[in-house]
């Protein structure tokens, strides 16, 4: 049964935080599954991890191509299961996961933004939700300037 990380994101901006996160769950071996609510922001979301890191590469795709299924990061809408068999789950802004869904995954990292009241009731939401079927889950937050767990 997999945890729950809530990353409540208060000096960084999704786009700063996000590859990061990537990074640590590909160092830790697990292919990827990052979900958004539109494809609005998985196209916005592609065109800023073709950016970052600098010194690096961070190996994506979008859904919807010929090898998604080799995707070591995946990025879709779809809250079907994902044809790249992740081991960790990253939902932004509010996208759907379900406790069915967290309990099959090693890891569900949640990203909302602090400075958007909905978008903190929504994490409180799928909080309650998640931890209520059962799902271990931390709180995070990078108020300080570094990631920090919280009660």
């Amino acid at each position: 049964m997999g945890e729950a990380y809530f990353y409540h994101l208060i000096r960084q901006p999704l786009e700063a935080a996000l590859p990061a996160l990537l990074e640590k769950a590909l160092g830790a071996g697990w292919r990827v599954v990052v979900r958004g609510p539109d494809a609005a922001q998985i196209e916005w979301l592609d065109r800023k991890l073709w950016l970052t890191p600098e010194e690096g590469f961070l190996p994506h795709g979008v859904a919807g191509g010929a090898h998604d299924a080799d995707q070591p990061v995946l990025l879709t809408t779809d809250t079907a299961p994902a044809p790249n068999d992740p081991a960790c789950l990253m939902a932004l802004s509010g996208a759907e996961v379900s406790v069915e869904e967290a309990q099959t995954l090693a890891r569900v990292c949640v990203l909302f933004d602090g400075g958007d009241p909905a978008a903190v009731e929504r994490a409180r939401a799928q909080w309650k939700a998640l931890t209520g079927g059962g799902v271990a889950a931390q709180y995070w937050s990078d108020e300080s300037g570094k990631w920090e767990r919280r009660a």
